[in-house]
């Protein structure tokens, strides 16, 4: 092969990289479209006279792979965590507070505030500078391989500019639709007679999420790069906001408008401007999020189960529209809650059309004297449903019918009652009423619980309606015969059914919790509970007391999670389950140098009483980083009591059972 057409090649490449660099990312192109594409062409041209050239980062090689059957996942290396949200200043400070607080500094906090994309997380993984893998950030843990698609964006780089890049570098951003290209692509889908889009947002997270990558390519997507994941064999900055422009360096789309803020005034300052300007902005966006800027501090900040604690949301308000309720209906749900909800006069709100909004329960509907006929203020907030805020003063010009509680429930006519002191009446029909079976199936089997692929929600009502399953187990024992009898199942999907729920078969303990369906035990309380015990008997078996410890865990969340374990029947569907061929994938634990390691790896400590210095949920995530287990109840098999003033029964109790106590002094010396 000829010396030059290796490098014409290779200067053609290295001439669009750099021409993508300047439109791209710094928004400031240097030659028109037209040469651009002359130079696009010209490369074509050679790679196809000598083929055996073309490399998977060539600027040619965007677009090429056949459709997909269906996404595969990919475990995040480090999570991709969620953000918790503020909603006004007094909010803010109180975050600001608990930054100063644990850092125990009163000077103003350094931030990153940057524009918070209405759009869909990716990360981006690069090794020695070329792109290998793009994932969705799907439930933090695992997401869904979008490589192909992530390909055809031009914004994405399939190979960094310059040398200087990490050996791996992972890249976490926002993919999203400008709001132009949203309002193009609409015209398009009308003209086509297609389904036009209902916001930019779904827009994006649709487009992303095609199985034939073709199609992505002729959707107008962006993505701005807001944070890094895993990086090995290299360095990067010690602030956020320099991170950023490295990443800008490397040639990887950054927000403009991200900037460096002083102390929660400036970040307000920002907040006020960024909200004039929001309808002048070319994408959507719902808020701000803030970022302590000095990533030493990030690291002693530290997170809590699913969001860092060096970051926040600060949401726009919610988005309000007036209506009028038509009628109100009554929903059970999977734990017999009836809920009422509000059938309105359609109305555009949020970026959608809202028909249906809920009233809560009883409690806020006498609150908010709400009446069928009543004029009324609808609130939509990014993916949160559709609620009823008030109705609107004057606005009532007669008298109006009171809603009122039904007194059996709409679906098996089972008496509806309601405890005292609890806001949500129940049904009280258990399993027989469909209703419930249905609802607990259908979350059972959803994408972030045992993610059974193809168990609709039609799938499993008929099913329950034809009384083919009764629980959650019963599922395992379907036939392809009984499957392909259902309407519109067929043979074909009955057996990728059958297939997609042998393939569940092998969940994480922490989906298998959240799979149960526990009143109150969301993915975050599910993943804590995991961590924490281990495995599903210790779950089981866990008394209150050990509950209460747990992150994220209060006394109702407890007593909810006692309860459920307590009662014969669910513990007969768990068996079933289990009887069926789950296996439960055990809990992976963190390895730790027993030589560089504490005295506590491996050993099991409960703390009580008041500590000196640290507060109790501080001194546990010390022990824990140190390999150590830290339960509520002292027992034979505890190692350490860490006491502090007013330590009560406990301490009473690790002496009777020669458990050795320490105080906060001793347990920091043995973490030296």
């Amino acid at each position: 092969m000829p010396i030059s057409v290796i490098k014409q090649i290779e200067a053609l490449r290295e001439k669009l990289r750099y021409h993508s660099y300047q439109y791209y990312v710094l928004d400031d192109p240097d030659i028109p479209d037209a040469e651009y594409d002359r130079l696009y062409k010209q490369l074509l041209a050679v790679e196809e006279k000598h083929p055996d050239l073309i490399t998977t980062d060539s600027p040619t090689q965007r677009v090429g792979s056949k459709p997909l059957s269906a996404f595969e996942q990919i475990e995040h290396k480090m999570p991709m965590l969620s953000l918790d949200n503020v909603f006004n200043e007094e909010e803010l400070q109180a975050f600001n507070q608990r930054i100063q607080d644990r850092l125990k500094i009163n000077d103003e906090i350094g931030y990153t505030a940057e524009p918070k994309l209405d759009g869909l997380a990716i990360s981006i993984r690069y090794e020695n500078g070329e792109l290998i893998y793009a994932a969705t950030r799907g439930d933090g843990s695992t997401g869904e391989n979008v490589t192909q698609n992530i390909r055809t964006m031009q914004s994405v780089p399939l190979r960094l500019l310059g040398n200087n890049y990490p050996q791996v570098l992972e890249v976490r951003g926002e993919v999203f639709m400008p709001k132009t290209g949203f309002d193009a692509l609409n015209v398009k889908a009308k003209k086509n007679g297609d389904k036009e889009f209902a916001n930019p947002r779904n827009a994006a997270a649709g487009s992303l999420r095609q199985l034939d990558p073709t199609v992505t390519a002729t959707r107008p997507l962006s993505l701005y790069c807001y944070s890094i994941g895993v990086v090995e064999g290299g360095n990067v900055a010690d602030t956020h906001y320099e991170i950023l422009q490295q990443l800008k360096s490397f040639g990887l789309p950054v927000c403009t408008e991200i900037k460096k803020v002083n102390g929660v005034k400036a970040c307000l300052a920002y907040f006020s401007d960024l909200s004039k300007r929001r309808d002048q902005l070319a994408y959507d966006i719902d808020g701000i999020v803030y970022k302590v800027n000095d990533i030493s501090l990030q690291k002693r900040l530290g997170f809590v189960a699913r969001a860092p604690r060096w970051a926040i949301a600060h949401k726009f308000p919610a988005q309000e529209e007036l209506t009028t309720i038509i009628d109100v209906d009554f929903q059970v749900g999977r734990t017999g809650a009836i809920t009422p909800v509000a059938r309105l006069d359609p109305v555009f709100v949020g970026g959608v059309t809202v028909s249906n909004a809920t009233l809560h329960n009883m409690d806020e509907v006498r609150r908010k004297d709400v009446r069928i006929g009543d004029q009324v203020i609808v609130r939509r907030a990014g993916d949160v449903i559709p609620e009823v805020v008030r109705v609107v003063p004057g606005s009532r010009k007669k008298p109006l019918a009171e809603i009122k509680m039904l007194t059996q429930c709409p679906v098996c006519q089972a008496t509806v009652e309601q405890i005292e002191g609890e806001a949500v009446a129940r049904c009280t029909g258990g399993l027989f009423c469909s209703a419930q079976r249905a609802e607990a199936i259908k979350h059972f089997a959803s994408r972030k619980a045992m993610d059974i692929d193809g168990l609709g929600d039609k799938i499993v009502e008929q099913l329950v309606e034809e009384n083919k399953i009764e629980t959650a187990a019963d599922l395992y024992q379907l036939s392809i015969e009984v499957l392909a009898s259902l309407e519109r199942m067929g043979e074909k999907s009955a057996t990728n059914l059958i297939a997609a729920l042998n393939k569940s078969k092998q969940p994480g303990l922490s989906r298998f919790i959240y799979a149960l369906g526990i009143r109150e035990v969301g993915e975050a309380t599910a993943m804590n509970l995991a961590n924490e015990f281990k495995t599903l008997a210790d779950v089981q078996h866990a008394e209150f007391d050990d509950l209460i410890e747990v992150s994220d865990i209060g006394p109702i969340v407890a007593k909810h999670i006692v309860n459920f374990f307590q009662q014969q029947h669910n513990l007969d569907v768990i068996e079933q389950l289990l009887s069926a061929g789950i296996k439960i994938q055990p809990v992976k634990q963190k390895s730790f140098d027993e030589q560089s390691s504490s005295v506590f790896v491996g050993k099991t400590i409960v703390i009580t009483g008041t500590l000196p210095s640290l507060s109790r949920g501080e001194a546990k995530e010390m022990l824990l980083e140190a390999g150590a287990k830290v339960t509520g109840s002292v027992s034979a098999k505890t190692d350490f009591l860490l006491a502090g003033d007013k330590a009560g029964s406990k301490l009473s109790k690790a002496e009777k059972l020669g458990v050795k106590v320490i105080n906060e002094v001793e347990m920091l010396l043995h973490l030296k």
